[in-house]
């Protein structure tokens, strides 16, 4: 068992960084497992090759782990989207989301009823972005078959409540995009049906390490519409040649092409780490962090339009200062060298359990400039 102190060792990235929403830099154990491939495949001779070629199924026990589902449920894909893409385009039927999703979530299901006209869009009109079971049960249809929503809002930083939507959607799929949440908040994710997810952001494993989990009952109801000669076989020997035979059953069928073992190697490193300290423990310094943030802006009059309270939260702080007072905070958070995203007016801020107490003085010292700007003009 890894302690917290041990797992946040091996944040190496420079202070200041507070963008974890948007990149998670490489933890040092995934820098690790980087450093080993490229030694294996720079200096390539015969049979060195095999440990590499095998990272996929390691990869696919470590996401059964982290979300609790079967490995042979796990597929692994390029990215988020892409497992979108399969699940959503799968659909027969409507789908429940928010306009205001992720673009991944709303795009897929716009593409699947354009290109598919089997499956449609059913708008939900929310509270400010915030999806909830009461807004999911009032809006319910007849024609819905699944709901979607982001674990974690990109936007809002607000925190879906799994649980309580499954109890108001009855038999109806839940899909989840887990992306800005998986890895620091412990939640039951045995009430969804697909969960779609990346290790870009808080998990620290890089691009192209996506991946896609299916329980029976969702694999029984999709169909594989984007289903290449990988999901029929992973033997190399019996690769289908002159002939397109039929999916393989289970998550299998949702694949194209073979999996980047580089990349499913980074992920299995990440996730293998964070299964030594435990999610719980990650949850806990993370949001011992993001109340540490939620009280600088407090103290510099900076409104926080993210969700104060921790069972609503995750790793983000959301701030929205006047709109002729924008350009002044992001060039003092610019200036003090802290990393964070600014969209649609708003400057998010993303702490991990890495994020250090020199961090959290630099972000202090830029709310300091920035006070002291406005006050001046």
């Amino acid at each position: 068992m890894t302690t917290i102190e041990e797992f946040a060792a091996g944040f190496d990235e420079e202070p200041g960084y507070l963008d974890y929403a948007a990149f998670g830099p490489f933890s040092r154990a995934v820098a690790v497992e980087t450093d080993w491939q490229r030694e294996v495949l720079t200096r390539a001779r015969f049979g060195s090759t095999g440990a590499v070629l095998e990272q996929a199924p390691r990869a696919r026990a470590a996401v059964a782990d982290l979300l609790g589902f079967r490995a042979d449920q796990i597929v692994l894909q390029p990215d988020t989207s892409t497992a979108l893409m399969h699940a959503v385009f799968g659909l027969t039927g409507g789908v429940l989301m928010s306009p205001g999703e992720y673009p991944s979530l709303s795009f897929a299901a716009v593409r699947a009823e354009q290109s598919l006209s089997v499956t449609a869009p059913i708008w939900l009109e929310t509270d400010h972005g915030r999806v909830t079971p009461g807004q999911i049960r009032d809006q319910l249809t007849s024609t819905t078959v699944a709901v979607a929503v982001s674990l974690v809002d990109a936007r809002t930083g607000f925190l879906a409540d799994l649980e309580g939507i499954r109890q108001v959607i009855g038999d109806r799929l839940l899909i989840v995009d887990a992306i800005q949440g998986a890895g620091i908040v412990d939640v039951p994710y045995e009430f969804a049906d697909i969960v779609a997810g990346g290790g870009q952001k808080w998990l620290r494993a890089g691009w192209s390490t996506g991946y896609l989990a299916l329980s029976d009952r969702a694999v029984e109801r999709l169909t594989p519409v984007f289903s290449g000669y990988r999901a029929t076989t992973d033997d190399d020997d019996h690769l289908p040649w002159d002939e397109v035979p039929s999916p393989a059953s289970g998550s299998a069928a949702f694949r194209i092409a073979g999996a980047d073992p580089l990349a499913a190697g980074r992920l299995a490193a990440s996730l293998e780490e964070l299964a030594a300290v435990g999610v719980a423990q990650v949850a806990h310094a993370v949001a011992d962090r993001v109340s540490s943030i939620i009280d600088l802006a407090d103290e510099f009059g900076l409104a926080v339009v993210s969700p104060r309270n921790e069972s609503e939260r995750a790793g983000m702080v959301v701030v929205e200062p006047a709109p002729e007072q924008l350009t002044a905070l992001t060039a003092s958070l610019f200036n003090h060298g802290v990393a964070v995203t600014s969209r649609l007016g708003t400057v998010r801020i993303s702490a991990h359990a890495g994020t250090t107490p020199e961090t959290l003085g630099m972000l202090r010292a830029a709310f300091t400039s920035y006070a002291t700007a406005i006050r001046i003009r």
